[in-house]
C-alpha cells in the first residue's frame, strides 16, 4: 500500500472542543485504512493575517514569521487535508479565515496544494453549517484541491457533547475512510 499522510487542522479557539473531537473521529478512520495522520490545533497558535505583501509571488515564501511557518511543511507533505470549524456567525471563525488567508503564499510560484484531498467538518449549536462547509470547500477548489463531498455537520454546544451526534461521528469516520480511498486511487 502507498504510504500517505491525512493532517486535521482545527480552526477552532477551544481546546479538546467538539470540532477537535470530530477532526480526530475523522483521523481516526483514515488511520483505520493504513494512512499516517496529524493533528494540528490552531487554538495557541499566533497566526498573524496576510498583508498582501507580495512577497510570496516573488519567493513562494510568506514574509510573516508567526507559526504559520511551522504549519507549512505539514500541509505540503500531505495527501489530504481536513479543516474543522465551529460555527460563529454562520461562517468559520477568525482563526480558519487566517489560517485559510495565509495559504495564499503556497499558491506560487505554482498551486503547491494542488492535487491534495480536502475533508471539511463544521459544527454548530443550531445552524451556520452550509454556509461553513461551502467557505471550507471554496478554499479547497481554490487552492485547486478535491474536496470529498460537502463535509460534515455536527451538532453541539456544550464541550463534548458531538459524542451524542452519532449520525456526526459516524459521518467524520466515514470521511477520513473516503479521503485515504480516494487518495490511494488517484495514486496508483
Amino acid at each position: 500500500m502507498v504510504s500517505l499522510k491525512i493532517v486535521g487542522v482545527v480552526c477552532s479557539p477551544r481546546v479538546g472542543g467538539n470540532t477537535e473531537i470530530l477532526i480526530k473521529e475523522a483521523l481516526k478512520g483514515a488511520k483505520e485504512v493504513g494512512s499516517h495522520t496529524q493533528l494540528i490545533t490552531l487554538a495557541s497558535k499566533q497566526i498573524r493575517p496576510c498583508e498582501h505583501c507580495g512577497a510570496c509571488y516573488a519567493t513562494g515564501n510568506c514574509s510573516i514569521e508567526d507559526d504559520m511557518q511551522d504549519i507549512y511543511p505539514h500541509l505540503l507533505s500531505a495527501d489530504g487535508i481536513i479543516i474543522g470549524s465551529p460555527v460563529y456567525f454562520w461562517s468559520v471563525t477568525g482563526q480558519a479565515k487566517l489560517f485559510m488567508d495565509r495559504t495564499y503564499a503556497l499558491r506560487y510560484p505554482t498551486y503547491r496544494l494542488e492535487g491534495k484531498v480536502g475533508g471539511a467538518i463544521a459544527v454548530a449549536g443550531k445552524r451556520g453549517q452550509v454556509q461553513t462547509l461551502a467557505l471550507i470547500n471554496t478554499f479547497y477548489l481554490g487552492q485547486r484541491m478535491m474536496p470529498v463531498h460537502l463535509g460534515v455537520d455536527g451538532r453541539a454546544s456544550k464541550k463534548g457533547e458531538v459524542v451524542e451526534d452519532v449520525q456526526a461521528m459516524t459521518a467524520a469516520d466515514h470521511l477520513g475512510k473516503k479521503m485515504v480511498d480516494l487518495i490511494t486511487t488517484l495514486t496508483t
